[in-house]
C-alpha cells in the first residue's frame, strides 16, 4: 500500500485592500470635465438658442453702418411688412464687421440682434469649442483616456476651425 503524499496547500493571500484615491481622483477629474462642457455650453446657448430657436422670431437683414466698442448699429430691414429701423444693435466680435450685410434675428423683448446662418451659428457655439479642448486635456491627462480625450479635441477644433473659416 502506497501512501499518497499531497503537497502541502499554499496560503491564499488575503485580499489586497485598495485604496479609494483612485477613485476619487477619477471622479474628481470626471466632475472636473463635465463642469467644462456644462460652462462651454452654458455661454453658448445665450446666443445660440435665438438662432437654434428661432421660429416665431422676427428675421431680417443688418446692414451695419457704424461700430463702436462694444456695439455695432446700422439698418435693420425685417423679412414681412414690418417697417425698416435703426434703432437695432449687435454685438461687436468677429463674425459682425463695419460695412457688413448680415441675417440676423432680434433676441426677444430687446433691441438687440444675433446673427443667423451657418457663421452666426458657429460663432454663438465657439464658447462650446474652447470648453471641449480644455475637457479634453482632463480627460486624457487626470482620467488618462486617450481615446475620448481626442475624440473631444477633435469635436473642439472642428468647431473653432469651422467657425474661423466661415466668419
Amino acid at each position: 500500500m502506497s501512501r499518497r503524499t499531497t503537497a502541502p496547500r499554499p496560503k491564499t493571500a488575503a485580499p489586497k485592500r485598495r485604496s479609494p484615491l483612485p477613485f476619487a481622483r477619477a471622479a474628481l477629474m470626471g466632475l472636473v470635465a463635465l463642469l467644462l462642457v456644462v460652462a462651454g455650453v452654458w455661454a453658448s446657448w445665450a446666443d445660440a438658442q435665438h438662432i437654434l430657436l428661432s421660429k416665431g422670431r422676427e428675421h431680417g437683414t443688418l446692414a451695419v453702418t457704424g461700430c463702436s466698442a462694444e456695439v455695432c448699429t446700422g439698418r435693420f430691414d425685417p423679412e414681412g411688412p414690418a417697417p425698416v429701423r435703426t434703432d437695432m444693435s449687435i454685438e461687436r466680435s468677429v463674425a459682425v464687421r463695419s460695412d457688413g450685410e448680415y441675417p440676423v434675428v432680434v433676441k426677444p423683448g430687446s433691441r438687440e440682434l444675433v446673427r443667423t446662418g451657418l457663421g452666426g451659428g458657429l460663432h454663438a457655439w465657439l464658447p462650446l469649442g474652447g470648453s471641449l479642448l480644455l475637457a479634453a486635456l482632463v480627460i486624457g491627462g487626470g482620467l488618462r483616456l486617450p481615446r475620448p480625450a481626442w475624440a473631444a479635441a477633435s469635436l473642439g477644433g472642428l468647431l473653432l476651425v469651422g467657425t474661423f473659416l466661415t466668419v
